[in-house]
């Protein structure tokens, strides 16, 4: 199923069945739990093209794995995005996005009322990597707007503020963001995957999870993943 056939369908469906193609051997419904840490290839010209990326198909499982894969495509599908990687949690995927983005001397510009680790990474941890943050205790846009320089390389916000539950404007944000050059980046943990607000829909380029809540449901397991939208 492609990604435009996917979003034609209903959110119930999606998230049942979106990203999987039932195996061909067994026909199995329900997506098999893959153990293995690597994985063979059918020659060696194969397997250079799988580590060039000229071909795809799966290496290393801390890389990628058939079972997230599908976990991947199916949270995507669910927040219209591009595609999805899946860490080991909320933190670990905020970590991993800003990381990539941010370097010594670079700044982030945050709404202030955050998830007390989220507000601990941006506070305590980044700095130590020379990443500081501009906290905005304001639902003004306008405000997010005057603190941006030229050295901030991402606008921050949440969804649905943990726990003080402020809703951000997310289009003024995203344009504001996008006239300043650089992404827009949204925790839509209380989102609850796409079902609540769709963060990409408004504007934002990424979309970050703590898969531990409503996405895992039952409280019983620890994960993250960041979606993208083509920035």
């Amino acid at each position: 199923m492609t990604q435009s056939e996917e979003h034609k369908l209903h959110f119930d469906t999606l998230q049942l069945h979106a990203g999987q193609i039932p195996d061909s051997t067994t026909r199995a419904c329900a997506v098999p739990i893959y153990a293995s840490a690597s994985f063979v290839f059918k020659d060696s010209e194969q397997g250079a093209n799988i580590f060039a990326l000229k071909e795809p198909g799966f290496l290393y499982s801390r890389i990628g794995n058939p079972t997230t894969d599908v976990f991947e495509r199916r949270v995507a599908a669910l927040e219209n995005g591009a595609a999805a990687v899946a860490v080991s949690s909320g933190q670990a995927a905020q970590f991993l996005s800003i990381a990539t983005i941010c370097k010594a001397g670079d700044n982030i510009v945050s709404c202030s009322s955050l998830y007390g680790g989220t507000y601990n990474q941006f506070k305590v941890l980044f700095p130590r990597l020379g990443i500081t943050t501009k906290f905005i205790n304001s639902d003004d846009p306008e405000d997010f707007r005057k603190a941006i320089d030229e050295n901030t390389k991402v606008l921050y916000t949440e969804s649905i503020g943990n726990p003080q539950f402020r809703v951000p404007d997310f289009k003024a944000l995203a344009d504001i963001a996008h006239e300043a050059g650089i992404p827009f980046m949204v925790d839509n943990t209380l989102g609850a995957a796409g079902y609540i607000v769709k963060p990409i829909d408004y504007g934002a380029d990424i979309v970050v999870h703590s898969a531990t809540k409503w996405i895992g449901g039952h409280g019983t397991t620890i994960g993250g993943i960041g979606k993208f939208h083509l920035y």
